[in-house]
């Protein structure tokens, strides 16, 4: 709930005071390197030439400047042996802190010229404190630094990994990753080189925000006063506060600069670097002489004469190497703030971590936004309709799907009903109660059945409650499609359970169940056509299954090289232009026959493989044709057809079905495909098109298929991916979608063979455990123990565990092999929770599994 809450937190003012806090960034990395620039752009002003007679004593100096300016000298900044002009700054008009500033030649006295660029800087710095909105704008810099102080502490807890000492974990980039998976890395590696630069600009830059916070630590690291002496306030140039106010009564500023030049050189001796007179407005106030010396520690460790200016008579020296070294430190704000404590490094090294602030801002807009096109994404899946209406006499829709097929059907055929005018309301049959069915009046069912006549995960909790219950739906008239596959000996099973129990009580059916066998449009067009009949309305327009496109194959790894078992391959696809799919959903491949295959079904037919044939309008050889077409053992009854009767003959492949093994952000559509041999040698149809026919570089005819029923949670809560083989395919996809959204309680249960060949992605999951975005990863590897040992066992080993993160909220997922693995894990579960808690997850739609 914390980590929640503080994530919330994190996006929230990461969004809102980022802007702020990239603008003060970029802006103070201007400010921090200006005089360089400065002088840079206007070396005819700024440089000076060195005089071996040294640079003049201030009171010619002052005079000289006086006289050429006609104003009198409020401050001077000098540099005894170097070629940098000096700053003059005159005495401020009434209502302002500072007056002009001129640049003058310290060993002749001649005022230099107008520097260029000087008003930007200026900006920069206004930009940078106040965002040039006076005391508004420095309130407002002021909160955005202390939001960078909590930007830093809450994103160190949030990314905090498992292995914490293993630096590759906290610094290194991923360059392969893409999309918000790249923008996630961006933002954490980055955020983690720069943390404690940030954590140090903000700690120093409270110092000209806060009075309260210049108090406390002037009272923290300042040095006890000496007895008689109060502590200075403001030291290290951060003193703020209004215009200084010149009494009227006082007595007229008298300067002795030949006294304080005196008692300067006493001071600093023949080591004097530069010196900053500072005079007060009035006479019978102290002037400020700051100095450095050649050995100064950094530019602003000054030692500091508060002094009498009608005499030159030191009141007070304070001396930056006397001081502790916490004082030292609270004398060096404005050098630790721009990096030049550390030296010229430094100041490059804070330079480039203040002009990464605006990356920081610009990823985690990028981050929310991924994460509303998400939600939206979401939201328009279920939204196909215009509006649902929940009033007496509507329609009802209820589906129960498995893969997500059925539940896409469900919202065309109520977009159907819609365009006919019809009120339609859409729900899963988990969902349906007693009331909805008598209130329906009319209803549209569309139901999937899973495997060998079971009912979907999404409706066993339907079946075990309703299906037998006595209740009386006499009103009810209804229409059913039923979905299913003809290889299974119990048909539509769960579709003629549900037929016959609404029978039973009373229902009538509007028309006989349409039967659908393996997504067969010739039954989906019947549908429709009944529906149009039932409506009153003109059949609409088909409905269009998504078209077969072109995909590249760009990748082909054999990712279990030496296993026992057959190999499995880690394939890469790519089209243009890039198509979006979620995490969870699968993928139609149509699969192609080799060449080997084709040759040796042509012999004897006594047909040339080039022999031309026109197969759905595109005229290709037959050879082609064939490699898409069951090629039948048996051929005596083809023997003397023509090339296109002989094509026309043989029935299209059928598609084969695979789990995507990544996200769309990755730009790559991965597959985890393993390849299957038949007792006679012969490679299986599907692997062996993607792992050894296909090459590299060409295409193969696919789809993406939504499968919503594996889909990630709506909200934030943990997960536990149990899985084995390569049914890792559809759990890493969902991995890795929760890693780029910075979701950290993942626990995953894989299994397979041996740990030294068949650990598939290794790497990738060790890499997630690392770095803590894998909270829990389990395995078992039969084969390495005489004593088998599967994901189930594991599973039932960390019994506790697991019902400590269902109790925090977490979903199963299960990807594999339906026979052994799901139903093994299925039964841990029922013997660990009980079967009622079991339904009762699957009925929350917290138990979801991708099973063949």
């Amino acid at each position: 709930m914390l980590k929640k809450s503080l994530f919330q937190l994190h996006w929230f003012f990461g969004i809102t005071a980022g802007l702020v806090l990239a603008l003060m960034g970029v802006t103070g990395a201007i400010w921090s390197f200006q005089e360089e620039l400065l002088r840079a752009f206007n070396p005819d002003v700024l440089k000076v030439e060195v005089r071996e007679t040294g640079v003049l004593p201030p009171a010619e100096l002052v005079r000289r400047v006086e006289a050429a300016q006609g104003e009198k000298v409020a401050m001077l900044w000098v540099e005894t042996h170097s070629d940098t002009a000096a700053r003059v700054f005159f005495t401020p008009p009434p209502g302002e802190r500072r007056g002009q500033l001129r640049y003058v030649d310290p060993y002749t006295g001649k005022l230099q010229g107008d520097v260029s660029g000087q008003g930007f800087f200026d900006l920069m710095l206004q930009l940078h404190r106040f965002l040039t909105i006076g005391d508004t704008g420095r309130q407002i810099t002021g909160a955005c630094t202390l939001l960078l102080i909590f930007f830093c502490l809450s994103g160190l807890y949030l990314r905090w990994p498992r292995k914490a000492l293993n630096w590759r974990t906290w610094l290194t980039l991923d360059w392969a990753k893409k999309g918000r998976a790249f923008n996630w890395d961006l933002h954490a590696v980055f955020g983690t080189w720069c943390l404690l630069f940030y954590l140090l600009f903000a700690l120093t830059g409270l110092f000209w925000s806060y009075e309260w916070y210049r108090e406390g630590l002037n009272k923290l690291l300042g040095d006890a006063p000496a007895a008689g002496q109060q502590q200075k306030r403001g030291e290290g140039r951060g003193g703020r506060g209004d215009p200084p106010q010149a009494d009227k009564n006082a007595a007229p500023l008298v300067v002795d600069y030949d006294a304080i030049w005196s008692s300067l050189q006493n001071a600093a001796g023949p080591s004097l670097s530069a010196y900053n007179l500072r005079l007060p407005p009035v006479g019978g106030q102290p002037a400020t002489l700051f100095y450095l010396l050649d050995s100064a520690a950094h530019e602003r460790a000054f030692n500091t004469l508060t002094i009498d200016p009608a005499n030159g008579q030191v009141r007070k020296h304070d001396v930056y190497t006397d001081k502790s070294f916490k004082a030292q430190l609270l004398a060096s704000v404005y050098a630790l703030h721009v990096g030049s404590y550390f030296g010229l490094p430094g100041r490059i090294i804070v330079t480039v971590a203040s002009l990464t602030m605006p990356l920081f801002f610009v990823t985690g807009w990028l981050l929310y936004l991924d994460r509303r096109r998400k939600k939206r994404q979401v939201k328009a899946a279920r939204g196909v309709l215009k509006g649902a209406d929940d009033s007496n006499g509507g329609w009802l829709v209820g589906f129960a799907s498995q893969s997500g097929f059925a539940e896409q059907l469900a919202w065309q055929s109520a977009g159907q009903l819609q365009a006919a005018g019809l009120p339609v309301r859409v729900q899963p049959l988990a969902q349906l109660t007693e009331d909805d069915l008598r209130q329906a009046e009319r209803a549209l069912f569309v139901v999937s059945t899973f495997g060998d006549g079971e009912a979907p995960d999404s409706a066993r909790g339907f079946e075990r409650k309703v299906l037998g219950q006595p209740w009386a739906l006499g009103e009810l008239n209804y229409a059913l499609l039923a979905l299913g596959d003809r290889q299974y000996p119990h048909f539509c099973g769960f579709a003629h359970r549900l037929h016959a129990w609404l029978g039973e009580r009373g229902a009538k059916a509007s028309f006989a169940p349409v039967e659908v066998d393996s997504a067969d449009p010739a039954a989906l067009q019947r549908w429709q056509q009944q529906l149009a009949e039932l409506t009153g309305s003109s059949t609409v327009a088909t409905w269009q299954v998504p078209d077969f496109t072109p995909w590249r194959l760009i990748k082909r790894e054999h990712i279990n090289p030496g296993s026992e078992g057959a190999p499995v391959y880690l394939l890469g696809l790519s089209t243009n232009p890039t198509q979006h799919w979620d995490a969870g959903d699968l993928v139609e491949i149509l699969p192609r026959h080799g060449a080997q295959a084709v040759s040796q079904f042509l012999q004897g037919l006594g047909l040339p493989a080039d022999s031309p044939v026109v197969v759905d309008g595109l005229r290709e050889p037959l050879a082609v044709a064939l490699a898409s077409r069951q090629l039948p053992a048996s051929r005596e009854h083809l023997v003397g057809l023509h090339a296109q009767a002989l094509v026309d003959a043989l029935i299209p492949l059928a598609a084969r079905e695979y789990s995507i093994a990544s996200i769309a952000s990755d730009g790559v559509l991965e597959l985890i495909v393993r390849q299957e041999r038949h007792a006679d040698g012969t490679l299986g149809l599907g692997s062996g098109w993607l792992t050894e026919h296909l090459a590299l570089g060409d295409s193969v005819s696919l789809r993406l298929r939504r499968n919503s029923g594996f889909h990630l949670p709506v909200t934030s809560a943990p997960m536990i991916l149990v899985g084995n083989g390569t049914g890792l395919a559809g759990l890493r996809s969902l991995l890795k979608a929760r890693v780029a959204e910075g979701e950290q309680r993942n626990w995953l249960l894989f299994g397979e063979r041996n740990q030294a060949h068949d650990f598939l992605c290794q790497e990738e999951l060790q890499g997630w455990l690392a770095s803590a975005d894998l909270a829990r990863l389990d395995l078992a590897f039969s084969r390495d123990q005489a004593h088998k040992v599967y994901v189930q066992d594991r599973l039932r080993e960390q019994a506790q565990t697991l019902k400590q993160w269902l109790a925090e909220g977490a979903s199963i997922y299960i990807c594999g092999s339906l026979q052994g693995m799901a139903g093994g894990v299925d039964a841990v579960l029922t013997d660990v929770l009980g079967a009622v808690e079991v339904e009762r997850l699957v009925e929350a739609g917290r138990y979801r599994r991708d099973v063949y």
